[in-house]
């Protein structure tokens, strides 16, 4: 079965999810969610939204996806408790700290793996399974042979994006928004940059990053036969009637294992669309195409949302499966059962039938009454009553038994589960370290690891993969106090980890011992070939709790979010040695579509390639592994002439060269080393002194 799951982001939304064929809907619960500025629910609001859903056959799964700080993980332990203790059939997480937090305060509570998480290959859905996840949602720039893939090998359930809105950047590895706007996409408050005008030379006259709306409805058979498990769509920022309209036509074709009608093609589009939808992901051709805006004074489907609003206003469609049974017997008590789809089965005795004088009751019209289900989510699929002939049996007693029996189903099925109530402990408190961090370098291209640059010694010198074993000699001059590490893609698909285990076989031959990696995905290979594992900032450190499941995993350090504050870096428990970066264009997105290309129309990554915003602000676009694109900070992150960075607890502090030449890379080492004074012409503090919402 594949499960159709609707955005709820309010009670309104909810109602109209499940009235139109829902399986399940997924909704935030307090603030630690995606979607920070939906109408998210209050505890009472959640406890309602589950009664209403389970009693309807429908599973509610909260949204817990967002990077969370140590002084919000207590909470936010607290409230999964008590939402699993209130029904949730499982919890969407993207930080490996609430995890664990989780684990501990709520340890019956199913996991999955939000797409925040960035999996995107069978390796990555082996190590959530290897979490104790239950499901994983794959990120959503994922083509139909990648997914089939992963299905078909998979050892947990496995999630697609069927609907919706679609993110420029692979989801959890955007910071756009909050190095830009300090409205933190991976802490659900994304000021969606992607949709604002951008350009080239210096006139930003177009939309190169605002995507279209994802729909595979004509896609849901393929879906079924690879083993997807669950559609979802999205728009918990929608209003009902979307969610309304979306979940009818989906449910039905669904249903019907058909395809949708031109009716319904053109309600999707006219429910909302920018400028029509794409399948560019999913049949693994993206381009041009794929791109489009939102008018800014779209007419509103008034008819078509009036129309979805008698669904589910005041009205109640009958959901729920059941079966009826009567018996009446001479001397015996009347007697009437009741059988939901699961197998529950609910019975109730009246008075004992009299002789009838005129009119004796027939077992056609005792199944006749029973199956009088209107007003109620039961929708009957027949009766079978065995009735003695000469017997009279009030139509009201037959009536007021149905209710009973109705009316005990329906407690039965919004009982609460009995689960486990565990209590979040901190564990054990780790001391900074009292020296200061050793420097490491990380570079783009081979060639700026120059002779001047491995002369000033950094403890670590991490070069792509792909970059090492192509350029061999750069490591001419390597020191003996400088360890060699490789940079593994951050997006990495299972046809292209071929080739980059032959790079990193080669990589090993050339004495490289480090793997920093930044997509859980390519722990395993890279421990595999014997590699120590350090974590990159695509696997978000953001509490203390995160670095302890690292440790746990193998790593023996790994990267703070950039988006924390160094204060928040220097009061972390740190069970293994951290780095930060302090000096670089901060990556700001990775894409799956080559922005590049999409002007151009060919390959042209080797030049200077900057995009323009409405501000004048100039974002360089380089090429990333597997003809990616991304997006770079306007400005270099700069520390060197603040003290704070080298006082709080890291064990390594990062210089990140991309755009740089070779005499960049050594002007700046050599600055944040004290042997000069040089700094960038224009620079950031960048998040580490402001922080994000």
């Amino acid at each position: 079965m594949l499960e159709l799951l609707s955005p709820a982001g309010s009670r309104e939304a909810l109602e109209a999810a499940v009235q139109n064929g829902a399986d399940a809907v997924y909704l935030g619960f307090g603030d630690f969610n995606a979607r920070r500025n939906a109408r998210n629910f209050t505890e009472a609001d959640f406890a309602s939204a589950v009664s209403y859903c389970h009693l309807r056959g429908v599973k509610v799964y909260l949204t817990l996806n967002t990077l969370l700080t140590d002084r919000e993980l207590p909470d936010a332990a607290q409230l999964a408790s008590r939402a699993s203790q209130l029904g949730a059939d499982a919890a969407l997480i993207q930080d490996l700290g609430v995890l664990r937090a989780v684990r501990q305060a709520a340890p019956d509570l199913p996991l999955h793996a939000s797409t925040q998480m960035t999996v995107h290959s069978l390796d990555g859905v082996k190590l959530c399974a290897d979490l104790g996840l239950k499901r994983a949602v794959l990120s959503r720039e994922l083509p139909e042979k990648e997914i089939e893939y992963i299905c078909t090998h998979s050892p947990i359930e496995i999630e697609v994006f069927g609907h919706g809105a679609l993110c420029m950047c692979y989801s959890g590895q955007c910071y756009f928004s909050a190095v830009v706007g300090q409205r933190s996409g991976n802490r659900g408050l994304c000021a969606q940059p992607c949709r604002m005008k951008y350009g080239w030379g210096g006139k930003p006259d177009g939309y190169p990053l605002s995507l279209k709306d994802a729909c595979l409805i004509d896609r849901l058979r393929s879906l079924r036969k690879m083993g997807v498990s669950c559609l979802k769509l999205e728009g918990r920022m929608k209003r009902a009637e979307y969610v309304a309209v979306i979940t009818r036509i989906y449910a039905a074709v669904l249903k019907e294992d058909r395809l949708p009608t031109a009716q319904e093609l053109q309600d999707l589009e006219a429910a909302f669309s920018r400028e029509g939808f794409t399948q560019g992901y999913f049949d693994d051709k993206t381009g041009r195409d794929m791109f489009g805006v939102r008018p800014e004074k779209a007419p509103e489907p008034k008819e078509l949302f009036a129309q979805a609003r008698q669904t589910y206003v005041n009205q109640e469609n009958p959901l729920v499966d059941v079966k009826f049974y009567a018996m009446a017997r001479r001397g015996e008590p009347l007697q009437v059962g009741v059988e939901d789809e699961d197998g529950r089965v609910v019975t109730a005795a009246g008075s004992v039938p009299e002789a009838a004088i005129n009119h004796p009751i027939t077992a056609q019209q005792v199944e006749k009454q029973l199956s009088r289900t209107g007003g109620t989510p039961y929708r009957c699929l027949g009766t079978k009553a065995l009735v003695e002939e000469g017997l009279s049996v009030p139509l009201s007693a037959l009536n007021a038994l149905r209710r009973q029996v109705l009316e005990e189903l329906s407690a039965q099925r919004q009982a609460l589960p009995r689960r486990q109530v565990g209590q979040f402990h901190p564990g054990a408190r780790y001391e900074n370290p009292e020296e200061p961090p050793a420097l490491t370098v990380s570079v783009r291209r081979a060639s700026q690891v120059s002779p001047e640059l491995l002369r000033l010694d950094p403890a670590i010198v991490y070069i792509p993969a792909e970059e090492l074993a192509r350029h061999r000699s750069c490591l001419t001059g390597l020191g003996k106090n400088t360890a060699v590490g490789v940079i593994l893609p951050r997006i990495l698909w299972d046809r292209e980890l071929p080739e980059v285990m032959e790079q990193l076989k080669t990589c090993r031959e050339l004495g490289a011992t480090e793997a920093l990696v930044g997509t859980y995905g390519l722990l395993a290979p890279a421990k595999k070939l014997g590699y120590t594992l350090r974590g990159d900032y695509g696997l978000p450190v953001f509490n203390a709790q995160a670095l302890k499941e690292l440790k746990r995993l193998g790593l023996v350090s790994a990267t703070a979010s950039f988006e924390l504050k160094l204060a928040q870096i220097r009061d972390m428990s740190k069970a293994i040695p951290v780095e930060a970066l302090v000096y670089g264009r901060l990556p700001l997105m990775i894409t799956q579509n080559c922005i590049i290309k999409n002007r151009s129309g060919r390959c042209a990554c080797e030049g200077e390639n900057i995009l323009t915003d409405r501000k004048g602000e100039r974002f360089p676009v380089v090429k990333a592994p597997g003809c990616r694109s991304e997006i770079l900070n306007s400005k270099k992150l700069f520390l060197a002439d603040k003290p704070d960075w080298r006082r709080c607890g890291l064990t390594y502090a990062r210089l990140h060269f991309t755009t740089e030449n070779p005499w960049e890379c050594v002007q700046a080492l050599e600055r944040y080393l004290g042997k000069s004074q040089w700094a960038p012409a224009e620079f950031t503090r960048g998040l580490y002194y402001r922080g994000v919402e």
